[in-house]
């Protein structure tokens, strides 16, 4: 099984994109963030003419997470718990969406960003991680044996070889102490990244700023990621960035990261 994950930065702007791409890498679930639409307006006959079922959560322009899956989509669920909100109304944002596909249970996770290092957002972005870090000790307490794949935008770089120079984001979010903390504390819980073994070394990233030519110069982040339980890092039989899929005219800012299951 071929599960993938994407930040494609508007479904609408590039579901054709998309589309062609699902076939030419032949993926079997694929989970998109930042959708950017409502639930009303997520092209799903695209996916579905492909033989796709899909499920999304969106309630504005902003965020918005997808599970689109050709070997099955069930026990869908919207937030995990313990979800923290922003702000009061829990519909703002659409950030975790939940599905077991092909016998995997699947989160696509959209992080929030978290701004500034003294921006509100940047503790809420704290305390998201620490309440999903809760949660998701608690899906392996319950089912130790149970495949789990927690993937998405992270919007953090765990390691200094995540970004192209850190000299430039050193007083920035995604690479400070307390986030990288809250990655680790995943990983503590259980969780392993699943891909950076077979993507090893600096230079591996998945985002790339659309401003001042950042692709072509090869000054990226590493901040998408497959976190995936026991069983299922037991499972992973290889795993890529696609490059590819970020080059061109109207791509996404970030490129899909593909991980290859064994049955």
């Amino acid at each position: 099984m071929r599960v993938a994950t994407w930040n494609v930065n508007s479904i609408r702007s590039r579901v054709d994109r998309v589309a062609a791409w699902l076939q030419r890498r032949d993926i079997d679930v694929l989970a998109l963030q930042e959708t950017k639409c409502r639930d009303d307006q997520f092209p799903e006959a695209r996916f579905t003419e492909l033989g796709y079922q899909v499920a999304h959560v969106g309630y504005s322009q902003w965020n918005g997470v997808a599970i689109v899956s050709r070997v099955g989509l069930d026990d869908v669920e919207i937030g995990f718990p313990g979800q923290p909100c922003w702000g009061e109304d829990p519909d703002t944002e659409a950030r975790a969406l939940g599905a077991t596909c092909g016998g995997v249970r699947i989160w696509s996770l959209y992080v929030p960003n978290g701004r500034t290092l003294t921006d509100p957002h940047y503790q809420y972005k704290l305390q998201w991680l620490a309440a999903l870090r809760e949660t998701a000790a608690g899906w392996l307490a319950a089912s130790p044996d149970a495949p789990v794949a927690l993937v998405g935008d992270w919007n953090i770089a765990p390691e200094n070889d995540d970004v192209w120079d850190m000299a430039v984001f050193a007083h920035s979010t995604h690479v400070s102490p307390p986030e990288r903390a809250a990655f680790r504390a995943i990983l503590d819980a259980g969780y392993t990244d699943v891909v950076r073994p077979h993507t090893p070394g600096p230079g591996t990233y998945t985002y790339w700023d659309y401003t001042q030519l950042r692709f072509p110069k090869r000054q990226g982040m590493r901040i998408d990621f497959v976190l995936g339980s026991p069983a299922l890092q037991q499972r992973v039989t290889t795993a890529f960035v696609d490059l590819e899929a970020r080059a061109g005219k109207g791509a996404s800012d970030h490129a899909p990261v593909v991980v290859e299951l064994a049955d």
